[in-house]
């Protein structure tokens, strides 16, 4: 009997975990696997580019977790430049490219994985493909990067404007500054850090600012100017010039989604692909989709949303490939953790902010605390801000959001299990957590700022 042929399309973490998990379980007597990937690389750490750009990661390779060749010596045929432009539901077939012959095929599947991942936002102003301008979603972006940065050399200016103050905008504003680049961030929103309330990313703002990192809120860039030789000379905001030797984009992303939109493929208003708990796309029997390209069920919100993030495509992946292999698995959902710094200021956030709990009509009571990651009287306690949501009259847990030093930013995932629980701040103040003056103070801040909510709670008639 012949084997079965799956076909994977994108060839980094929920691609090849998936490819690699259905292996496991199935050898190729009985499923050939054919996997197309249109970059250099495969099953690297995205999440790690920063941290490589910034010298933080020694090497490169350092972020790779398994090279092409040993993809294949695990019989996973793997093609490296190849991109997938078509795709043939009804024929259960995909077109693919060979970006360095120029030759396309079509390619047949018994099942097929699409873990198309995550296009960077790039928005189109005037200059924007000048030399000198960089995004950074892959290794190859990571490099040309550092490539114009090491052209730039140690003499005369060395000034970067970092456009958009999210997770990657904050990272890359850390990893300009030690390049020694005197670094401003262009922020469209009223605070850095969207992702935490406004009242919380002041507190981030504050700290670049004290880091010597210029932020600019309220600022809309409407082009990005060039000098002699076409490089980029200044980014212009609707407000302001500000010049610049190196721009990097760290806007966000959106769902990659182009190829199966056009195959009819259905996406939710994210523009992430649908899945079901098993992560097969809706109404296709033998489709699955993971990674960045898809939304996922918020535990807390109850609706679907996007999130970009490795920890998910990976899981992802084993739940497809055990599927895939004949075996079982489900992907219940996410709560929104996320973790992120800039030199020694740790940001997490897991949960709703308050406009999150606004769209899904929940009534909701905040409870903001200041307290230290270890024992006031132990060396080397920080300050740690602690803010928690807590839904009226019931007391669950909403959200948490953290911005302080060294130790902060883990405890969020004290609130990620309390979220995933269906906790209410009450139950949250009696949970038995580690405590020793090095590592906490009597009370955990995050119990600190549970037993404010429970107060809130009350007071406001819960």
């Amino acid at each position: 009997m012949a084997a079965e042929r799956l076909v994977v399309i994108g060839g980094d973490a929920a691609g090849m975990s998936a490819a690699s998990q259905a292996r496991r379980l199935k050898g190729p007597g009985e499923l050939e696997i054919v996997a197309f990937e249109r970059g250099h690389f495969a099953s690297y750490s995205a999440c790690g580019i920063p941290y490589w750009v910034s010298g933080d990661v020694a090497a490169r390779d350092d972020l790779i977790a398994r090279t092409p060749e040993e993809h294949r010596e695990r019989d996973i045929d793997l093609r490296m430049r190849t991109e997938v432009t078509e795709l043939d539901v009804a024929g259960r077939r995909v077109r693919a490219l060979d970006r360095e012959s120029g030759t396309a095929y079509w390619t047949g599947y018994d099942k097929l994985v699409i873990a198309t991942g995550a296009r960077p936002v790039r928005p189109e102003l005037p200059g924007v493909d000048a030399a000198g301008v960089h995004g950074v979603q892959t290794l190859d972006d990571g490099q040309a990067l550092l490539d114009s940065l090491d052209a730039l050399g140690s003499e005369g200016p060395r000034r970067a404007v970092v456009v958009g103050a999210g997770y990657i905008g904050v990272e890359m504003a850390e990893a300009m500054l030690k390049h020694g680049f005197e670094v401003t961030v262009l922020n469209r929103g009223e605070q850095p850090m969207s992702t935490l309330d406004a009242d919380m990313g002041r507190l981030v703002h504050e700290a670049m600012d004290g880091l010597g990192i210029t932020t600019v809120n309220g600022a809309a860039v409407t082009g990005i100017l060039t000098g002699p030789g076409g490089r980029v000379s200044a980014v212009v905001t609707d407000a302001a010039e500000y010049p610049a030797d190196v721009v990097v984009l760290g806007i966000g992303v959106e769902p990659e989604t182009a190829l199966a939109r056009a195959a009819g493929l259905p996406v939710g208003p994210q523009g992430g692909l649908l899945t079901d708990l098993a992560m097969r796309v809706v109404g296709h029997e033998d489709i699955w989709a993971g990674g960045d390209c898809v939304e996922v069920l918020d535990l807390v919100a109850g609706r679907t949303r996007h999130v970009a993030l490795g920890t998910h495509a990976n899981k992802h992946g084993q739940v497809i490939g055990s599927n895939v292999g004949g075996g079982y698995g489900t992907f219940p959902g996410v709560v929104g953790t996320a973790v992120s710094k800039v030199c020694d200021l740790e940001i997490a956030r897991t949960g709703l902010r308050e406009k999150d709990a606004r769209a899904a009509g929940l009534r909701f009571v905040t409870a903001t605390i200041e307290s230290t990651q270890r024992a006031g009287y132990y060396p080397g306690a920080r300050p740690m801000t602690v803010k928690m949501l807590a839904e009226l009259r019931t007391g669950r847990l909403l959200g948490v959001q953290i911005v302080g030093r060294d130790g902060a930013a883990k405890r969020v995932d004290v609130a990620a299990v309390a979220l995933t629980a269906g906790m209410t701040v009450e139950q949250m103040t009696a949970l038995d957590l580690g405590y020793a003056p090095p590592f906490s103070p009597v009370w955990d801040p995050v119990l600190v700022a549970a037993r404010k909510a429970v107060v809130a709670v009350r007071g406001a008639g819960g």
